[in-house]
């Protein structure tokens, strides 16, 4: 679960963990960040392509209905200590962003098949001509590389193809979801990801905004729409068939995962 995120450009190599930065003020920055209830990430844009100027910052409220992205831009790292972490809602600080990113785990030092296939979709979508593609430190889900978020909605996706991420990132430039490969909003609890994407796939709706993930008790997670109807979702975990790994590269593990086993509307 991870409803805000803040995203802070660095052009050069990336640590295995990111709070072990080389750079005091970044280190620090990240730590601050997290004991306020962001999620940071490194990014850059693709390739580690030279840019010249200003370092930006973005943040990402992702929740509905109103998710939004601001960035700042410093010039010197040790301006991080006078950046401020809003509460949720209140305003972000830096000016607004209007088109939606595509972060793109490449993380190598997290796992090898982010990095090979992470960047290979990168450069890829860039390809294309889509311009708000970025780079970006460990997502989570290193199983499913390579993986993706779009901000400001905070979807996150698995096993994209180029295809599918410029499908993914174009959906979110019209206020949509693209269902395909979609492994859930990022501002829910796991179960809420889970029963959002069971609405999605059982009443067709794609607007990024008209569902909401209201409470979990026990089992049940209810999901509401911006219409007023209401559905309660059955989520409990289940065991996978055999043994995966849960990186590229480690030991197959046994792996237990969420699944959705009714939908139910309620009045």
């Amino acid at each position: 679960m991870a409803p805000r995120w803040v995203c802070i450009e660095h052009r050069g190599t990336w640590p295995h963990e990111i709070t072990q930065h080389r750079d005091d003020a970044v280190r620090a920055f990240l730590a601050r960040a997290s004991a306020a209830g962001w999620r940071p990430v490194l990014v850059r844009r693709p390739g580690r392509r030279p840019s010249d100027g200003p370092i930006r910052i973005f943040f990402t409220d992702t929740a509905p209905p109103a998710p939004r992205t601001t960035v700042l831009h410093i010039v010197d790292p040790a301006e991080l200590v006078s950046i401020a972490f809003p509460a949720a809602g209140a305003p972000l600080p830096g000016e607004a962003v209007t088109d939606p990113m595509l972060l793109v785990c490449t993380h190598g030092r997290r796992d090898r098949c982010c990095a090979v296939d992470g960047r290979a979709l990168a450069r890829a979508v860039a390809a294309t001509g889509e311009s708000d593609v970025w780079e970006s430190t460990h997502l989570g889900g290193h199983r499913f590389a390579p993986t993706a978020l779009v901000l400001p909605t905070g979807y996150v996706y698995g096993r994209l193809d180029a295809a599918g991420a410029v499908a993914a990132q174009k959906a979110a430039g019209v206020g949509e979801v693209e269902p395909g490969m979609c492994r859930g909003r990022s501002t829910w609890t796991q179960p809420g990801q889970v029963a959002e994407l069971a609405v999605r796939a059982e009443t067709g709706l794609r607007g990024a905004d008209v569902l909401r993930v209201e409470h979990a008790d026990g089992d049940d997670v209810t999901v509401a729409a911006t219409d007023g109807r209401r559905w309660v979702v059955d989520v409990s975990p289940i065991s996978c068939p055999g043994n995966r790994p849960i990186s590229c590269g480690a030991a197959a593990l046994p792996v237990t995962t969420l699944h959705a086993s009714r939908v139910r509307r309620v009045t």
